[in-house]
């Protein structure tokens, strides 16, 4: 409904905008004798909406002051030292410029509040969103939703569960070294490394895609989920290795963290992330 009545109030403020130019134009063709003048005030006024459209209704308006106290001040250097009068000319003017200012303003206000709706709306779709476009893999949402199963299965068939937690190190730093296209390879290579590196009957998630960080559910115990850290190791230094062929201008290394599943510590599914996310301080 706010996004439907934004759209209205800014169609109707560039209508509103449209309107005052037409009537303008009518006004100025009606009197030939002050043409010249009348274009000048145009552009003037053209050229005070303009400001209003990349800054703000303030600086326009503080402009809009600025043009009638100098208008003013023309009209009553006219009618002091010519002795002419103050006609409908100058009314019109006087109140035609800030409308048009006004028009203006709410025409670009609407529409950068119907920008920020659009990409609140867009990350919120994303973060709602259960698979990730760009590796396919689920991601925390879905983690939430498949912990429960994953755990009650673990229970109820006495089958240790445990969870990897997997970061990319130095991820802020590399963002500046490497452009936004070799980041979404890296992200993707380290997606493919991990899933290869565990049975088909666990399960890969994509925690955070800023921030580099992937969980690994495995029914197995820690001894088990060292052997899957091992392999993942293993695959990234052959990734690095590619490295000398010209696809990354940096080393990619990993912190890993693992936690054994155990219903009396851990309380939900993202106590299983915190806690499997504090064992990469150990991890170095």
């Amino acid at each position: 409904m706010r996004r439907n009545r934004s759209g209205l109030v800014s169609d109707v403020a560039f209508l509103l905008f449209l309107v005052l130019i037409y009537i303008s134009i009518v006004f100025i063709a009606g009197n030939p004798d002050q043409y010249l003048q009348n274009i000048m005030i145009l552009n003037a006024a053209f050229l005070l909406a303009m400001v209003t459209y990349f800054t703000n209704v303030t600086a326009g308006l503080v402009l809009n002051l600025v043009f009638i106290f100098s208008y003013g001040f023309f009209i009553l250097y006219q009618t002091v030292s010519q002795g002419e009068t103050i006609g409908v000319n100058t009314y019109f003017w006087l109140l035609m410029t800030p409308l048009m200012t006004v028009a203006t303003w709410l025409f670009t206000f609407t529409n950068r509040q119907l920008q920020l709706e659009n990409e609140r709306l867009r990350k919120h779709s994303v973060s709602m969103a259960a698979v990730d476009q760009n590796t396919d893999l689920r991601n925390i949402v879905s983690f939430q939703k498949d912990a429960s199963l994953f755990t009650g299965i673990s229970i109820r068939y006495q089958i240790p569960l445990t969870l990897l937690v997997v970061k990319v190190k130095y991820w802020n730093e590399i963002r500046r070294l490497i452009p936004e296209e070799q980041l979404s390879e890296a992200i993707y290579d380290v997606s493919q490394l991990s899933k290869s590196s565990i049975r088909t009957n666990d399960a890969l998630y994509l925690l955070d895609k800023e921030d580099a960080t992937w969980g690994l559910m495995l029914f197995t115990d820690r001894e088990g989920a060292k052997i899957v850290i091992e392999r993942i190791k293993v695959k990234l230094d052959e990734l690095n290795d590619s490295r000398l062929t010209g696809k990354y201008k940096v080393s990619l290394g990993l912190k890993i963290g693992a936690v054994e599943y155990h219903p009396e510590t851990i309380e939900s599914p993202l106590d299983f992330i915190v806690k499997a996310k504090k064992q990469l301080e150990y991890d170095v």
